[in-house]
């Protein structure tokens, strides 16, 4: 894996790059300047970028915005401090393929480049509920009436998600087998539009749903 590196932090930088070689990665390149990273990522056509989020020249929205308009097709990763979520969604939004935090263990970043680099999108996993919001795109109106669609028995089902229970516990507690609760849930992600059980638990979250229902259930 060869990997270009543009942070404008001195010390981090000379530090991550030693951390990647003795990982037997190639750092082709390890600079402070925006405009000198974006020469170099088109001379070097790294296997993958690791771009920080705040520099003084450009941010790293501007420099991943600058490389794509070029062309360039590599996967772009921000490596930053920021756990902003406007920073998250809008670099996403702009083509980046995975959004790391700086604090983050070195196996951990390891692994997280190796699968970017074999195609996925990664993000911290603190930042998984900012995802899932990135990815759903906040149309609540659409996700209002998306839950009219569910039954009595996948609405409670995914209440239950919402308090992130597993597939067994849920099981357990309402007595009926996994496979059961398995095919509730592949309904409720169908109805929903969505494609993980995040994402329908973060709609259930943000439209008060689970809470609606309960207060109805007292009436």
């Amino acid at each position: 894996m060869r990997i270009l590196l543009i942070d404008d932090h001195a010390l981090f930088r000379i530090g991550l790059r030693e951390l990647l070689e003795r990982r037997g990665l190639e750092v082709v390149a390890a600079v402070g300047d925006c405009e000198e990273g974006i020469r170099l990522v088109l001379e070097k056509q790294p296997d993958v970028v690791l771009l920080d989020m705040r520099m003084p020249q450009m941010n790293g929205l501007e420099v991943l915005r600058a490389l794509r308009d070029k062309g360039q097709q590599m996967p772009i990763v921000i490596l930053t401090t920021s756990r902003v979520e406007n920073d998250v969604i809008a670099s996403l939004q702009c083509g980046a393929r995975g959004y790391l935090l700086k604090d983050m263990e070195p196996d951990e970043l390891i692994r997280s480049l190796n699968d970017i680099v074999a195609g996925q999108t990664v993000v911290a996993s603190e930042l998984t509920m900012v995802l899932a919001k990135a990815v759903r795109g906040e149309d609540q109106a659409k996700a209002g009436s998306a839950m009219d669609q569910l039954t009595p028995r996948e609405k409670e089902i995914l209440c239950l998600l919402a308090e992130g229970q597993s597939n067994k516990v849920i099981a357990r507690n309402l007595g009926i087998s996994d496979g059961t609760v398995k095919l509730h849930v592949k309904a409720i992600l169908r109805k929903l539009e969505v494609h993980s059980r995040v994402e329908a638990a973060v709609i259930a979250v943000e439209q008060r749903f689970c809470n609606r229902d309960e207060s109805i259930d007292r009436e």
